[in-house]
C-alpha cells in the first residue's frame, strides 16, 4: 500500500507540474549566456521571479537582424512598465553565439544578467529550433534547399513569405497619428550618444545626454501626432547602416545557422502567469513587424 500511495503522488505530481508548463516549449531548451547551461524554456517562462507573478520570453532572430534590433530596442524602453505588470522575469533568445548577443544587447545599451547582472535574462538558440517550436514564421521557401537564403531573404522584403514586412515599413515613414511609440526616441538618442547616423534628429544635453528636442515634433501638421512621421524610417537607418552593416562581422549568423534557417526565420514573444498559460501571445508576420509592446501594456493591468 505504501508503495501505491507513493506512486500515486509521484504521477500526480509530475501531472501537475506538466500542467504548470507552458507547452508548446515543452522540452525545448535554449542555452544561457551568462551559466553556459541550457535552459528550460517552458520551465522559464512559466515560473515568475519572488518579485511577481508573470513572465515573459522573446524569441528573436540573428543577432544583426532588424526585428532583433527592435525587440532589444522596446525592452530597454518598455522594461520599467512590464514591471510594473507583475513581470518581473524577461528572457531573450537570440538566434546566435555567446559573443553575438552580448555585442547587440551592448550596441543598444540593452542590460543583462551576462554582463551587468540584473536585467533581461540572454539566451541564444544558434539554430533557431525553439522559435521553430513556438510557430513563428520561417519565410520564404523555407524548404527549399538549393535556393541561397540571401535570395530568400531579398524576396521576403517584397513581402515574399512574410506579408507585412511593406506595411511595417511603409508605416515607419508615414508615421501613425493614433498610436504612441516612445521607445523609438530613446532607441534614437542611445543611437546618437553612441555616435551613429544620422545624428540631428534629436536635440541631446551635452552633460546628461538626456532628450532636449525631438526635432520631429517640430513637423508641421504631424508634430504632434503620437509616432511623427520618419521618426522610425530614421531609427531603422541608424540599425541598418551603424548596427547591422557596420557590425556584420560580429554580429552575423555562422555557416551552420544559415544552414538551419535563420536568416529568413521571424521572431515572436508570449507573456504567461506562473500556470504557463498565455497572456499575451505574438508571432511576427514580418520584417521589421515585431510584437508592439504597447499592445502588451494594454492586454495587462498595472499592480498597484
Amino acid at each position: 500500500m505504501p508503495a501505491m500511495i507513493a506512486l500515486f503522488a509521484t504521477v500526480l505530481l509530475s501531472i501537475l507540474q506538466l500542467s504548470s508548463s507552458f507547452a508548446p516549449l515543452e522540452g525545448v531548451t535554449a542555452r544561457s549566456v551568462k551559466t553556459s547551461e541550457d535552459v528550460n524554456l517552458s520551465e522559464f517562462v512559466s515560473t515568475p521571479s519572488s518579485k511577481g507573478e508573470k513572465t515573459m520570453l522573446v524569441l528573436a532572430t540573428y543577432a544583426a537582424d532588424f526585428n532583433a534590433i527592435e525587440y532589444a530596442q522596446r525592452l530597454r524602453y518598455y522594461t520599467p512598465e512590464l514591471q510594473k505588470r507583475g513581470i518581473s522575469k524577461i528572457g531573450l533568445v537570440l538566434n546566435c553565439e555567446p559573443d553575438s548577443a552580448k555585442s547587440l544587447l551592448d550596441l543598444v545599451d540593452l542590460p543583462c544578467d551576462a554582463v551587468q547582472g540584473d536585467g533581461v535574462t540572454l539566451m541564444v538558440d544558434n539554430l533557431g529550433g525553439a522559435g521553430r517550436a513556438f510557430g513563428v514564421g520561417k519565410g520564404w521557401k523555407p524548404d527549399d534547399v538549393e535556393m541561397s537564403p540571401y535570395v530568400k531573404l531579398f524576396g521576403m522584403l517584397f513581402g515574399l513569405g512574410a506579408w507585412a514586412t511593406l506595411p511595417a515599413v511603409i508605416g515607419g515613414y508615414i508615421g501613425n497619428p493614433f498610436t504612441p511609440q516612445p521607445w523609438i526616441e530613446d532607441a534614437l538618442a542611445v543611437g546618437q550618444r553612441k555616435g551613429r547616423w544620422p545624428d540631428t534628429a534629436l536635440v541631446l544635453d551635452e552633460d546628461s545626454g538626456n532628450v532636449l528636442t525631438n526635432k520631429f515634433t517640430e513637423l508641421p501638421v504631424v508634430g504632434n501626432w503620437p509616432r511623427r512621421p520618419l521618426e522610425l524610417a530614421t531609427l531603422r537607418l541608424q540599425n541598418m547602416l551603424d548596427i547591422s552593416i557596420k557590425n556584420w562581422k560580429e554580429l552575423a549568423p555562422n555557416d551552420e545557422s544559415l544552414g538551419a534557417g535563420v536568416l529568413t526565420q521571424l521572431g515572436g514573444c508570449v507573456v504567461c502567469d506562473e500556470s504557463g498559460n498565455a497572456i499575451y501571445e505574438w508571432k511576427d508576420p514580418g520584417i521589421c513587424a515585431v510584437a508592439n509592446f504597447e499592445d502588451i501594456l494594454d492586454k495587462i493591468p498595472r499592480i498597484d
